[in-house]
């Protein structure tokens, strides 16, 4: 029989996304040995190994790597073709809200899929700083938000951890000023924790820009006029990574968080899906360039 079995392969998907059968099971609501147990059947009647489990994690093989393309395709065909005929009735309003510096590269990729598949749901996006999304969530105002912080408090799935990584103009040079001149936005989450790393490492610092606005900022920074820090992977194309041996301190890791309400969960659950998935394959796409 030379049928793909879909349910195999959206498991195949989800624990290349998710980086292991657990969370992935978890993503899958199902059990961890129903998830074993879809990629043995899988292996098993392609006749190939798509799974390396001999390190920390889970690997794809070489075949594994070159499965997932053509499953996702499979799978996202799948669900578009299910959600033309069945769920044209699915219809109303939802908020999500995510901080300025990780609307790129993933939530353009949701807005497009909710719309494909859930033309008649009415998707608003608020950006703001993590503090304030989380104030307007905690009040009801806005029905799914992404944060980026050190843990989730409660309520909150974790989706992606990623290194806090120095920025600066390409081929610039404040990095290497005394004092160093950084920017950074009036309610930056990140802001307080990595000043508190510089006097840690005594190194001399002054505010060299701020502003409500993440533009301003920008520009200060693509201007050579200051550093600042960002998530590795949601830096602006202006930006440029200071070089390692910079001597700044280390930043450390932040998560990106997931927090929805209970309500409406028939047409919040889909953009939590497309959102979970999204983050999964941001996920394994920089796994797959550190492991080159």
């Amino acid at each position: 029989m030379r049928n793909l079995d879909i349910t195999a392969l959206r498991s195949f998907v989800a624990v290349s996304e998710a980086g292991g059968v657990t969370r992935a099971a978890g993503f899958l609501n199902l059990t961890q040995s129903a998830v074993s147990m879809q990629i043995k059947r899988l292996e098993e009647m392609l006749g190939l190994k798509l799974l390396d489990r001999s390190g920390r994690g889970v690997t794809l093989t070489p075949s594994g790597q070159q499965l997932v393309i053509y499953a996702r395709r499979i799978v996202d065909l799948n669900d578009e073709i299910h959600a033309k005929l069945t769920r044209q009735d699915w219809e109303g309003e939802i908020t999500l809200g995510v901080p300025h510096d990780i609307i790129y590269p993933v939530i353009p990729n949701v807005i497009k899929r909710m719309q494909r598949d859930y033309p008649k749901i009415k998707l608003h996006l608020v950006s703001s700083f993590t503090y304030d999304l989380k104030a307007k969530f905690a009040r009801g105002a806005i029905d799914v938000i992404l944060t980026t912080e050190p843990e989730p408090d409660k309520g909150g799935d974790e989706l992606l951890e990623l290194p806090l990584r120095w920025y600066g103009a390409p081929g610039g040079q404040t990095w290497a000023t005394q004092p160093l001149r950084v920017a950074f936005c009036n309610h930056c989450a990140f802001r307080g924790g990595v000043t508190e790393k510089l006097d840690a490492a005594g190194l001399d610092w002054e505010l060299a820009a701020t502003s409500d606005s993440d533009r301003a900022i920008e520009v200060a920074v693509s201007a050579d006029q200051a550093v600042t820090a960002v998530l590795e992977g949601h830096e602006p194309a202006q930006y440029e990574e200071v070089p390692e041996n910079s001597g700044l301190p280390e930043l450390g890791m932040q998560k990106i968080i997931l927090y929805a309400s209970g309500e409406r969960r028939q047409i919040v659950e889909p953009l939590l899906t497309f959102l979970r998935s999204e983050f999964g394959a941001l996920q394994s796409n920089a796994a797959d360039v550190a492991a080159q």
